[in-house]
């Protein structure tokens, strides 16, 4: 399994400020399938602690609608160092055969506004959401949710779409 976490070449205004993903070899009849990980849940008390002003940014198209709640939620379902270090190893030791890659990297501050945090997609026919802290024996003391799109992986036999 290829493990690469990209320092952060910049100074990191919050500690909860890392994204992760993953490569699943084969899932659901496609192969080499891309994650993104994150956190579905926080408590609320947690939104009031961040300087809002200082980290979401300008928009990213000027003349589109924007969600300000929607680029605040992209930094709450981020990681800190210590969540995504834990989430890696946990990777490392539950899915070492069925995970080819994980890539870990800090969130670009101040967030565009803009951006749509993982936690508002629908799941639809080929976009999902894996839950894993529903699968049985899952140890780690906070909830991950990872998103999918099938449209955009091969199936594993050619032919199928």
């Amino acid at each position: 399994m290829e493990i690469d976490v990209v320092p952060a070449d910049f100074n990191l205004r919050v500690d909860r400020a890392w994204t992760v993903s993953m490569v699943i070899k084969s899932f659901k009849g496609r192969k080499d399938v891309n994650v993104h990980l994150f956190r579905p849940e926080w408590a609320p008390e947690e939104a009031e602690i961040y300087d809002w002003d200082v980290l979401v940014g300008d928009p990213v198209e000027p003349d589109l609608p924007v969600s300000y709640e929607s680029s605040r939620r992209i930094l709450l379902e981020a990681f800190t160092e210590e969540e995504r270090d834990a989430l890696i190893e946990y990777i490392k030791t539950r899915y070492q055969d069925k995970v080819s890659e994980v890539h870990a990297c800090a969130l670009n501050i101040p967030v565009p506004l803009g951006l749509t945090a993982l936690s508002e997609l629908a799941e639809g026919k080929d976009i999902g959401f894996i839950h894993f802290n529903k699968i049985p024996n899952y140890t780690l003391p906070f909830p991950v949710r990872g998103y999918y799109d099938l449209s955009q992986h091969k199936p594993i036999i050619e032919g199928l779409d």
